[in-house]
């Protein structure tokens, strides 16, 4: 009996070693983003362009995700329990990044759309005080959840406990209104961002077909507008898994969870020729040299 019992907590120690070690990964994602963002900080020019300055807002609201998804990983797999109020606010702000995300590409979106389908106006009407302002409408809509779900929480739940087995949302919001709450904001955000995103698709494909347009850009603005699409399904698909459950494999996590919120920022990183050579510069810690230039980017 004793044997058993010995071999049993033996597996369980190495399931969590090998959990653990699954966030190496992230790590290193976590790396590449911080390699990404010090890169647009530090180019001005970057800085004077609403593209390079939403690419870099992506960056910083990907890495903040991540780096709160590991943070309730590792809770989970060591069980370190934390008291309800602690709990609700790691998990709202962690839902909050979740949003944000989608809510990036739409806007990301719109700036291709008009960087296509209006160029003479472009520069007008995509400026840093704009994209600012847009900065602010995001942050709002992806914490109208948060914000709703935390004044219920104050106002229903009286006094604190210690959050059973891990942190997760599903284990401290445990009352049926939360979860339906939940469900409407999440299912109004995803039409949302997805009417916005099919919109300004379609709109570019038809400019991209017109003999007036300029075609290398238009194509170009296509694509991207595309893989806006492919991420905002990976979205969609990492949210029908809750932030941290360790039922799931650790795979999952990493597969379904991480990867997404690193996959964007590296297919706009390195498909913009301009940032590429920016990045390579300060990833290999400026062994590279290369020939750098900034192309006007309407």
């Amino acid at each position: 009996m004793n044997d058993t019992t010995e071999v049993t907590q033996a597996l369980l120690r190495f399931q969590k070693s090998v959990k653990t070690l699954s966030i190496l990964p992230c790590i290193f994602f976590l790396y590449v983003n911080g390699v990404m963002l010090f890169a647009v900080l530090r180019k001005p020019v970057l800085l004077e362009s609403s593209r390079y300055i939403l690419f870099g807002h992506l960056l910083l609201t990907e890495s903040l995700q991540v780096l709160v998804s590991v943070l309730l990983f590792i809770f989970a797999v060591i069980t370190v329990r934390i008291i309800s109020y602690a709990c609700v606010f790691v998990t709202l702000f962690a839902s909050i990044t979740v949003k944000m995300s989608p809510l990036n590409l739409a806007v990301m979106s719109l700036e291709r759309y008009v960087a296509v389908c209006f160029p003479l106006r472009h520069v007008e009407i995509a400026t840093t005080r704009r994209t600012g302002v847009a900065f602010a409408v995001m942050w709002t809509v992806a914490s109208l959840e948060a914000f709703t779900l935390l004044s219920l929480f104050i106002r229903l739940e009286s006094t604190s406990f210690t959050v059973p087995v891990y942190c997760s949302k599903p284990n401290v919001f445990r009352l049926q209104v939360y979860l339906t709450l939940s469900k409407v904001f999440n299912i109004l955000n995803f039409v949302l961002v997805s009417i916005i995103i099919i919109y300004t698709y379609i709109a570019i494909m038809i400019t991209v077909k017109s003999a007036s347009a300029n075609v290398h850009e238009a194509s170009k603005a296509h694509k991207t507008v595309l893989l806006h699409l492919f991420q905002l399904g990976l979205c969609l698909t990492s949210t029908m898994f809750s932030i941290i459950n360790p039922s799931q494999q650790f795979a999952l996590f990493v597969v379904l969870i991480i990867f997404p919120k690193c996959l964007s920022p590296l297919i706009y990183g390195l498909r913009d020729q301009t940032f590429r050579h920016v990045f390579i510069y300060y990833f290999t810690f400026g062994f590279k040299i290369t020939n750098m230039t900034f192309p006007n980017n309407s």
